[in-house]
């Protein structure tokens, strides 16, 4: 039986992996709806002159019309309206969205009942309540596609579903990025070019630069604590904070673990890709016929773990204080971070800069609850008017 597929940010680096795990098991899949921002429109019309899906989504409407006059005879739909309706269109839908836009997919695809292989960590971190209840959805299924939740999940699948969680710790492993064991002064002259040279992991910039601060592995603790964190029930095992933890592993081998209360630890481990976890999502509950991250267990010769560095790599810390604040705090984080990395990466701000302005937009959250979207999409405002005047003060110091 073949399962149908609707991707969202089918441009990116998550969508064109997804397509390459697609082609891998033919007649397995079917992508039916791709979506994209539109302001790579070439490659969009690429996939779509490959694949041939049904529907095309355009997030910036002023280049739907140019989308469809290149597309003829494909449903072209035009803004984040258009993009969100991927989420009913096929049995899976893969958020690979890349920011807080990703949250409308999100809700699409579990409020219709889905299955969403979520890439789109923002829209959880950001929205983690208001999801919560799509998630109840009758139907719904959320299966994360990163490599830590996705090694996070595989190793819940050992657990007696009928008994207690029996869950004491969950382990997420960092790689420790391209500044892995340099000191805050050692770090206060890098620059874009150094932290976008990750040494095991190819990701898009975004996404990369957050690996080189921890923040990305910051807001994996947020979105861990929300995908199987407290309280024990249909997703969750029982935990808080305290028992989720962050242990540096350069090799990024050991993708996550998951510590038992009998003392017994339990690992997913292969080789660095995101083909694996991409995979694993589209199959659930199946696994792939296509072995992707093998490992060849005669040339690995060491797994080496450390501690991470909170004095150096500040945004870690920052996010276990918006994770434990709770409410929309991890929807401040996110949105000062996006906005702190932009403005990183367009030369504005240092890096030593970008946990500076998220500490910054963080004091001033005001503790409100996320009672619905609009509470989110408001206090996601909020955070990036408040995250670019710090970024303003901020180039103008350095400037001076």
């Amino acid at each position: 039986m073949t399962t149908t597929v609707a991707l969202a940010g089918s441009t990116g680096s998550i969508g064109t992996q997804t397509l390459e795990v697609v082609a891998a098991e033919p007649g397995r899949f079917e992508v039916v709806a791709l979506g994209a921002s539109g302001r790579n429109l070439d490659a969009l019309v690429a996939q779509v002159e490959a694949i041939r899906p049904r529907v095309v989504a355009v997030a910036d409407a002023s280049t739907a019309a140019d989308a469809q006059a290149r597309l003829p005879g494909v449903e072209v739909r035009a803004g984040r309206d258009g993009l969100a309706s991927l989420g009913s269109e096929a049995d899976v839908c893969v958020n690979g969205v890349v920011g807080f836009a990703g949250l409308e997919v999100t809700l699409a695809a579990l409020e219709a009942g889905k299955r969403l292989a979520l890439a789109n960590k923002e829209s959880l971190i950001a929205g983690g309540p208001v999801v919560q209840r799509a998630r109840r959805t009758p139907g719904a299924e959320l299966v994360p596609i990163d490599s830590e939740h996705g090694a996070i999940h595989q190793c819940l699948r050992s657990r007696d579903e009928l008994g207690p969680p029996r869950v004491a710790r969950l382990v997420l492993t960092a790689s420790g990025g391209p500044f892995r064991g340099r000191t805050a002064e050692q770090l206060a002259g890098v620059s874009v070019q150094d932290a976008l040279a990750h040494p095991t992991w190819s990701m898009g910039p975004k996404i990369t630069v957050d690996s080189s601060t921890l923040m990305n592995k910051g807001l994996e603790v947020i979105e861990a604590h929300e995908l199987f964190g407290a309280p024990a029930g249909a997703h969750g095992v029982g935990i808080g904070f305290d028992e989720i933890d962050v242990v540096v592993h350069p090799q990024s081998i050991v993708h996550s673990m998951v510590t038992y209360t009998d003392g017994s630890t339990i690992a997913q481990l292969s080789m660095p890709t995101m083909h694996l976890p991409i995979g694993y999502a589209l199959a659930w509950p199946d696994r792939l016929g296509t072995a992707f991250g093998a490992i060849d267990w005669t040339e690995l010769s060491r797994l080496d773990f450390e501690p991470p560095d909170l004095g150096a790599f500040r945004c870690l810390a920052l996010a276990y204080e918006a994770g434990r604040a709770g409410g929309l705090a991890p929807a401040w984080l996110s949105a000062a971070n996006e906005v702190a990395v932009d403005a990183f990466l367009k030369g504005e701000i240092g890096w030593a800069d970008i946990a500076g302005v998220c500490a910054a937009v963080l004091d001033r959250h005001d503790g409100a609850p996320a009672d619905d979207v609009a509470s989110v999409i408001d206090a996601d405002r909020r955070a990036r008017e408040r995250a670019r005047s710090v970024v303003r003060a901020t180039s103008t110091r350095t400037t001076a």
